[in-house]
């Protein structure tokens, strides 16, 4: 028998959100192989490839439109995504490298008392934006899959306000 998931189950396994699933499918870029008789999407192992080709592309900058395209031309291979992915992860590596010569830069100067100049700081502030913008793009995912839980937990608990829900007044 082939394993399937359900769309929480898979959207957890990914680490993303549920509503990016949905988003996906409603766009066309990621459709479930099929429903369950009560209308669960279903994905198989084959989804999930592709999945991780689609975040893959995504990972490195691609556009929802751009990747529907590298999808639908088969224009990457499995292997090649993965060389890409490597290459990112070194640059990734790169920037932290970078930041953390020039904090031990800064170390150092202030332990034989030398004063900074523009430069210098400079030079951190640039590598830290860098690295902060992987940071807070990391934290609105975090977010999304909180929220993604909420929205569920709403879903199957759709009391009327003033009854153990949200009370409007």
């Amino acid at each position: 028998m082939k394993q399937q998931w359900k769309v929480g189950e898979l959207a957890k396994m990914a680490g993303i959100t549920i509503r990016t699933l949905r988003f996906y499918d409603q766009i066309g870029l990621f459709s479930p192989s099929g429903y369950s008789p009560s209308g669960y999407r279903l994905y198989t192992e084959k989804d999930i490839s592709r999945l991780q080709q689609i975040l893959s592309l995504k990972e490195l900058g691609l556009s929802l439109e751009q990747i529907k395209a590298v999808m639908a031309g088969d224009q990457l291979s499995l292997s090649d995504i993965v060389t890409i992915q490597i290459d990112s992860l070194k640059e990734s590596i790169r920037v932290q490298q970078k930041l953390l010569h020039e904090l031990e830069n800064v170390s150092s100067r202030m332990q034989r008392n030398e004063p900074f100049t523009v430069e210098h700081f400079m030079n951190i502030i640039r590598t830290m934006r860098m690295n902060h913008e992987k940071f807070f793009a990391e934290r609105k995912s975090s977010m999304d899959r909180h929220l993604d839980r909420l929205g569920e937990y709403l879903d199957e608990n759709p009391e009327e306000p003033g009854q153990g829900g949200f009370n409007c007044e």
